[in-house]
């Protein structure tokens, strides 16, 4: 039951990448995605949270990252 919980986080969450164009809403965006399934694996959510955050806002600095703004 629990790769269920994970098949679909990934589903509903794949789609926001576009939308998030810069680090701090793509770690926001990781936090949540890190706190979902920290807690669907039973995990401890705060963990899952801030290693999703700290993925979600440094996905920008990688190269070839797609629509990352530094600032408007």
């Amino acid at each position: 039951m629990q790769i269920k919980h994970i098949i679909l986080v990934a589903a509903l969450t794949m789609p926001l990448a576009g939308c998030l164009q810069d680090p701090a809403t793509r770690g926001v965006g990781g936090a949540l995605a890190g706190a979902v399934i920290a807690d669907a694996l039973d995990e401890n959510v705060i963990a899952g949270a801030a290693i999703g955050a700290v993925g979600g806002a440094g996905s920008c600095y990688l190269p070839g990252a797609l629509n990352c703004q530094q600032g408007y």
